[in-house]
C-alpha cells in the first residue's frame, strides 16, 4: 500500500478534555494493525491514569476495540503512528522496530540556512536530570540521524530526516545541536523566539515494513493541513 501526497485537514484541532468530536484519520487497517494520523497536540498514550483524551484511549473509542502502541510520537509532534490490534501482532512489531526493520520519515522545518544538501548527524544523546535530552559524547548512547535538505527559506530550511536509531526527543535534539533548532520547539531553542509559532514544525510523514501478513506497508508524504499552512 502507497499513500502519496495525501494532506489531512487537522487546522484548529482541539482535543476536549472529556470528548472528542472528529474522527481520527486512519491511513491503513487491517487485522492486525492500524496506522492513523496523529495530530499535534495530542498525546499518544495516557499522560495519567484513564485519560480519555489521549490518541490510544480516542481511536480504540472509535474503532471499538482496544489498540496497543507499538512506537511513539511526542505530543508536539504529528504525523504517521501505528498501533497493534492483538498481543501476537504486538509481539511482531515491537520485534521489527528493535531490529530496525522499520523505516520512518519526517519532515522538518529549522531555523537557519543549511549548508549541506544532505548529511548524518553521529551525536550520542542521553537524559539529564531535568528529563531533557541532550549531547553527551562520553556517557551518551550512540544515536544516528540522516538528513536531506527539502528546500531553503531566507531564515529557515525544511528538511526531511530518517532517524536510523529511536532515542527520545532525537530529531530535536540533534538538530538544535547543529545549529538548526526546530521552528516552534519550545524545549530544545530560544523560548522568546520559538513561542511566536503555532506548533512544533516537526511531522512523521511516512513508515515502510513488513506487516505480520508479510504484506508490505508504505506510507510516504502525508502531511497535516497546519504543518503545510505554517511553511
Amino acid at each position: 500500500m502507497s499513500i502519496n501526497s495525501l494532506f489531512v485537514d487537522y487546522v484548529g484541532f482541539v482535543v476536549p478534555t472529556r470528548c472528542f468530536d472528529q474522527m481520527i484519520q486512519i491511513l491503513h487497517h487491517d487485522a492486525d494493525c492500524v496506522a492513523v494520523m496523529k495530530p499535534a497536540g495530542v498525546a499518544a498514550i495516557p499522560e495519567k491514569r484513564d485519560d480519555p483524551s489521549c490518541l490510544s484511549a480516542l481511536l480504540s473509542a472509535q474503532l471499538g476495540t482496544p489498540v496497543m502502541p507499538v512506537h511513539r510520537l511526542d505530543k508536539e509532534v504529528s504525523g504517521v503512528m501505528l498501533y497493534a490490534l492483538h498481543p501476537e501482532a504486538h509481539r511482531f512489531l515491537n520485534n521489527a522496530f528493535e531490529k530496525r526493520e522499520v523505516h520512518k520519515t519526517y519532515q522538518a522545518l529549522v531555523h537557519g540556512v543549511m549548508a549541506d544538501d544532505q548529511g548524518v548527524i553521529t551525536r550520542p544523546l542521553r537524559e539529564f536530570g531535568s528529563g531533557r535530552m541532550g549531547v553527551d559524547d562520553l556517557k551518551g548512547k550512540p544515536s544516528e540521524t540522516r538528513f536531506s535538505v527539502l528546500k531553503r527559506m531566507d531564515r529557515t530550511t525544511l528538511v526531511e530526516l530518517y532517524p536510523l536509531t529511536g532515542r527520545r526527543h532525537q530529531l530535536r535534539v540533534h538538530l538544535y545541536s547543529v545549529g538548526h533548532p526546530i521552528v516552534g520547539d519550545m524545549r530544545y531553542g530560544d523560548k522568546a523566539l520559538q513561542s511566536a509559532y503555532p506548533r512544533l514544525m516537526l511531522t512523521s510523514t511516512g513508515i515502510d515494513l513488513t506487516l505480520p501478513s508479510g504484506k508490505r506497508l508504505q506510507i510516504e508524504n502525508v502531511i497535516p493541513s497546519d504543518f503545510a499552512a505554517c511553511l
